[in-house]
């Protein structure tokens, strides 16, 4: 073949451009695939992050409240994490991962005095299997790994009480409830029955019969067991009497001889329960003697009840006066309101102290209700319940704020 045959064919096949774009979508696709599968690819990386830290957040909340709370010891806080971590993740992770094995889970215990938090750190781990497009372009894995931290504990800061019942034991506590009594729901009683003349015939006179009722709950029962609730409540919060510490007066129309504040609730218990009702309604002594109680000085002029419980537990008590009344006070000049006067004045200096006032009108009338509504913290300390289950439920909500001043859970 000539060379002048040649010179032409080659210039037209070198400036031919017809298959630039094939050639050009060859060398580029490769390249746009990778692009779309990296930017498929960090968004599912962004929400696996996001995935797995709120899993080592909750982890790390979760292990650090029941240790704290005491659902776990020490020794087993780990698989507890991993646990937990698994169990958050079990709806996002691949098939095969195992995320327990790569969870690593520090904790660390502070005791300060009887007081234990713990820093609990969670830190999870995984390889994610990319997509198909990013292997296309050389990659297969992406590790990801995150840590959450949290502390836990629990705080006794002004976690020592004192408290101190003003209890009425006047004759109306003698008086039924509308509550039946679930150990002897039914009582026998007698009556006269069978009206008749006497042998003379000059009187009537009456046989004694036998009968059975229903027997209730009177007041003085209702308080007892409800008294019970407020002392379960308290020994729950403070099982080893460490921390709380309850005393007792209770009055009719004079006050009566008082149960001494000490430690946990055994003798104020053993008070309560040998309460017998009788006699008209006087508040003002047993209150006085609440508070003076709670304010007293030791021979060394300081706070008693300071002085006791900082020589304990090195803290501060909140104290509490829990008043309680069926009735009205009475027999007095004015029908009972110097009474209200003075007891009124008590509550007065009571709350000036920092003293807490929880007040229960159980099934009281108009005076008592005004007097124990005006001597209560506020309206949140004040109940009025009208029947025994309500007094049960007073007594036990009491016992739930004041425990919860004994120990606090800090996150």
């Amino acid at each position: 073949m000539s060379t002048s045959f040649l010179h032409p064919c080659l210039r037209r096949m070198l400036g031919d451009r017809g298959g630039n774009f094939g050639i050009m979508t060859a060398i580029v696709l490769p390249v746009l695939f990778g692009a779309a599968g990296m930017a498929i690819q960090v968004g599912d990386i962004l929400l696996s992050k996001q995935q797995l830290q709120e899993a080592a957040d909750s982890a790390a909340l979760a292990t650090a409240t029941a240790l704290a709370n005491g659902k776990i010891q020490t020794s087993q806080a780990e698989a507890f994490a991993r646990d937990f971590v698994a169990g958050q993740m079990a709806n996002y992770l691949q098939s095969g991962a195992d995320i327990k094995s790569t969870t690593a889970v520090n904790v660390q215990a502070t005791t300060s005095g009887k007081s234990t938090s713990y820093q609990v750190t969670v830190s999870p781990s995984y390889d994610l299997t990319v997509n198909p497009l990013m292997q296309a372009v050389g990659f297969t894995t992406q590790h990801l790994s995150t840590s959450g931290t949290t502390v836990g504990g629990h705080s006794q800061t002004q976690g020592s009480i004192s408290m101190y019942l003003a209890l009425d034991k006047s004759g109306s506590m003698g008086e039924n409830t509308a509550t039946v009594n679930v150990a002897s729901p039914t009582e026998p009683y007698t009556y006269d029955c069978n009206p008749h003349l006497n042998g003379n015939g000059t009187k009537v006179v009456y046989d004694k019969c036998t009968g059975s009722r229903t027997n209730y709950y009177t007041k003085i029962e209702a308080l007892k067991l409800a008294a019970g609730n407020l002392f379960g409540q308290l020994n729950s919060a403070d099982p080893n009497a460490e921390y709380v510490r309850t005393g007792a007066v209770s009055y009719d129309i004079v006050q009566y001889p008082a149960s001494s504040l000490a430690w946990g609730t055994a003798g104020v218990s053993s008070y309560v329960n040998a309460l017998q009702a009788n006699g008209g309604t006087n508040s003002s002594g047993a209150m006085a003697t609440a508070y003076s109680s709670l304010t007293a000085k030791n021979a060394a002029g300081n706070d008693a009840e300071d002085a006791a419980h900082q020589q304990k537990t090195g803290q501060a008590p909140k104290k509490y006066i829990l008043f309680m009344t069926d009735g009205d006070n009475n027999n007095d000049s004015s029908g009972g309101r110097s009474y209200d006067t003075a007891t009124k004045k008590t509550c007065d200096d009571a709350k000036s102290k920092g003293i807490e006032i929880y007040t229960i009108a159980f099934m009281a009338p108009a005076g008592g209700q005004a007097l124990l509504h005006y001597c209560a913290s506020d309206d949140s300390h004040y109940f009025q319940p009208e029947k025994m289950e309500d007094l049960l439920a007073a007594f036990k909500a009491i016992g739930a704020k004041a425990s919860a001043q004994v120990t606090r859970l800090t996150n």
